[in-house]
């Protein structure tokens, strides 16, 4: 694997998070579905071999859970969703060339091998550990067949995870204060031989790899904490029926499955090779892009996750390929999540905007791609709300993008049956803008920043908007035909290169737009290249590619929502539907691999009020950050040190596993400089920093006051 600029010479995988064959998708999963789908077709525009691949993960606690309730097997549970994935996924233009499974015949094969290699190669061991045992109902409970206390943090922890506090990986037997989530009763641990994989041998390898990783941010600064306090090896046996058997050395089976997080990164590897075992090897060589030995230097691996799944994708996952001579990833891009109208979604409550809904509704895939693509930075949590979609559709897609396409478009038609004829090249001034945003592109590929793929083509047809408006074609047509023709070429050679560019937002809105044009073929299939070749003759009169949402609509979905949230509380069916969808932070089943947790609900608003003289004992302060640093031996802890104006404060803030810190100086904050010092980890804190949500977003200011000034 090398780390030069795409497009390289090796072929590049995409891939993302596995959704668990557990519950429907909702808007919020489909940001890193979307997200990755984006990002692998921008890769083949820039000319990369690419295979874009993903699958359902069919194993796991989650998924048996709600099959013995459901009184079904759970391949035939998990079979019925992934089938409802493979048919949902299309719609949405997310066009995965290969879509598998993890309990398939490939991926069983594939998984057997690797983990007898791992085996072999001595990263394997027996241990006795404690388990959690229901004595009432006489059996083992293998992770969300349990619940309690993390041992870390304090918070409430499911299975594998703490997943409402620290989001630490939890081994079998450290939940405190077990419980049985299928009959309530107390557990007690009992000890039980299982299988470990020896991840502390790979610690320095691990903290080198991060050293190398590409993509977002978080994606490398959440794992050196754990690395830094020190790599627990992990357990990757689970007592139960489910799931792929563990292979002893001599191929033989045990009575114990493999744990869930061993087979479904694995599936990767195995829809890649599907991909390539129907596409022939002339098309794609699995092995050239994931293997690393003697005969294979490896491909360009891409990983689009949910932020909550980084750990297993930065230290359990690479650990597992560079075992067993595998590539390690090029690329992490962890995203953030989606809340609904300021609000966490609740599938419980029926809180939720869902994928076949919002297809229902008449909305185009394509909105919702440029909605979830563009509405902040990857790694960043973004809100839905129909008023905002509204917006960002009205003001960009039709405002801009669409208006300059049908004006520029319907006046080359109506004076020239489609393009100028006697122009022989764009101008110097147009070309040079379609090759910055061609730039833009490339760099936005290369910094893994999907926004910045949309932002580059709305930038263009913004520059096209301008372009058109300052030279007046129409008062040229008659006094100055020649420049009126230059002028109408200059803004057909836009749109083409918009359809280029912003393919792999809007895939099925560029082919309509490609087609308008009159070019022959798929703009699915063309290059970067494209976007300054001289754009095809005659075209048809062409039609608006977007239409305005009027308010009225927001209006009625809002009214849609809000009705059947209501009959979700009234009928009382949070707790039932919570108690049987186990998998993320909320309940909707579907989180564990693609990475989307819904956010918690919003608590209500304080009943008592303060008076406006104890609102003035607040000293809060405009400050600018120095440094920010973690702490050593706190998962959430950072030292900042903040300039407020007057002097410098050190701050202790728990921020550490929520932001990039490296980011953040210069950053301007929101500072409560009157509060009592206090002592944190042996660390002197003097002030707060305010910010908002279980998700620390820092509170800033909308314009430059400088530092020291008193907030009013």
């Amino acid at each position: 694997m090398s780390h030069e600029d795409f497009p390289t010479d090796d072929p590049a995988v995409v891939t993302c998070g596995l959704p668990y064959a557990n519950g429907d998708l909702h808007v919020g999963h489909l940001r890193t579905y979307v997200g990755g789908d984006v990002y692998a077709r921008a890769l083949e525009r820039l000319g990369q071999q690419t295979a874009f691949v993903s699958g359902s993960d069919m194993h796991g606690t989650p998924v048996a859970v709600n099959a013995e309730q459901e009184g079904v097997s759970p391949e035939n549970f998990a079979l019925e969703w992934h089938e409802r994935y493979a048919e949902t996924f299309p719609k949405f233009n997310v066009d995965f060339d290969n879509y598998g499974h993890t309990h398939d015949e490939t991926n069983t094969e594939l998984t057997r091998d690797l983990v007898r290699d791992l085996d072999e190669r001595g990263h394997v061991y027996e241990k006795e550990i404690m388990v959690a045992y229901d004595p009432v109902d006489d059996q083992y409970l293998p992770d969300r067949y349990v619940e309690g206390t993390c041992p870390y943090c304090g918070a409430h922890a499911r299975g594998d995870e703490c997943d409402e506090g620290c989001q630490r990986h939890l081994e079998p037997g450290e939940i405190e204060d077990p419980v049985s989530t299928i009959t309530g009763n107390p557990a007690e641990y009992r000890e039980r031989t299982h299988k470990f994989f020896a991840v502390s041998e790979f610690a320095d390898y691990l903290s080198d790899f991060l050293d190398r990783l590409e993509g977002t941010s978080n994606a490398r600064n959440q794992p050196r904490e754990w690395i830094e306090q020190g790599l627990q090896d992990w357990c990757i046996t689970r007592d139960m029926d489910w799931g792929i058997d563990y292979p002893d050395a001599d191929g033989e089976e045990t009575d114990l499955v493999l744990y869930v997080w061993v087979d479904a990164p694995i599936e990767y590897v195995s829809s890649t090779k599907q991909y390539a075992d129907r596409a022939g090897a002339d098309v794609f060589d699995w092995e050239a892009a994931w293997r690393d030995d003697a005969d294979h230097d490896g491909g360009q691996i891409v990983h689009v996750i949910g932020r909550d799944i980084i750990q297993h994708h930065t230290i359990f996952w690479p650990a597992m390929l560079h075992a067993t001579d595998h590539v390690e990833p090029r690329a992490v891009m962890a995203s953030g999540f989606v809340t609904l109208g300021g609000k966490g979604f609740s599938t419980s409550r029926d809180r939720a905007v869902w994928a076949d809904e919002y297809l229902e509704e008449g909305f185009h895939p394509d909105l919702l791609r440029y909605y979830l693509a563009t509405n902040g930075g990857f790694q960043q949590d973004v809100d839905f709300s129909w008023e905002r979609f509204r917006e960002r559709v009205n003001t960009e897609l039709v405002g801009t993008i669409g208006n300059f396409l049908y004006r520029s478009l319907l006046f080359a038609h109506r004076n020239y049956d489609g393009t100028p004829e006697g122009v022989e090249t764009a101008s110097e001034e147009v070309t040079a803008a379609i090759d910055e945003a061609v730039a833009d592109v490339t760099d936005a590929v290369n910094d893994y920043s999907v926004r910045d793929l949309g932002d580059a083509v709305t930038d263009l047809a913004g520059f096209g908007n301008e372009y058109i408006q300052r030279n007046e074609p129409w008062a040229l047509v008659d006094d100055d035909p020649d420049a009126a023709a230059q002028v109408i070429y200059d803004c057909v050679q836009i749109a083409k290169a918009i359809a280029v560019l912003f393919e792999p937002i809007a895939p099925d809105t560029c082919e309509r737009l490609w087609n308008q044009l009159g070019e022959d073929g798929s703009v699915h299939d063309v290059t970067v290249d494209a976007a300054t070749e001289p754009p095809a003759g005659a075209f048809e009169e062409p039609g608006e590619l977007f239409e305005k949402i009027p308010e009225e609509r927001v209006e009625e979905l809002n009214e849609k929502l809000e009705e059947r949230v209501a009959e979700a509380s009234d009928a009382d069916t949070a707790d039932a539907v919570e108690d049987a969808d186990t998998t993320d932070a909320e309940d909707d089943g579907t989180a564990d691999k693609s990475g989307e947790s819904a956010a918690s609900d919003l608590e209500p608003l304080a009943e008592e009020r303060i008076g406006f003289e104890e609102f003035e004992d607040l000293d809060l302060r405009v400050g600018r950050i120095v440094s920010a640093e973690g702490i050593e031996g706190a998962d959430k802890l950072a030292r900042l040190e903040v300039d407020l104006g007057v002097e410098t404060r050190q701050i202790v803030a728990g921020i550490k596993q929520l932001h990039d810190l490296e980011s953040l100086p210069e950053t301007r904050v929101i500072v409560l400089a009157n509060l009592e010092r206090a002592e944190l980890f042996g660390v002197e804190s003097n002030g707060m920093v305010l910010a908002a949500g279980e998700e620390a977003d820092l509170l800033t200011t909308h314009g430059d006051a400088e530092p020291g000034t008193q907030v009013k």
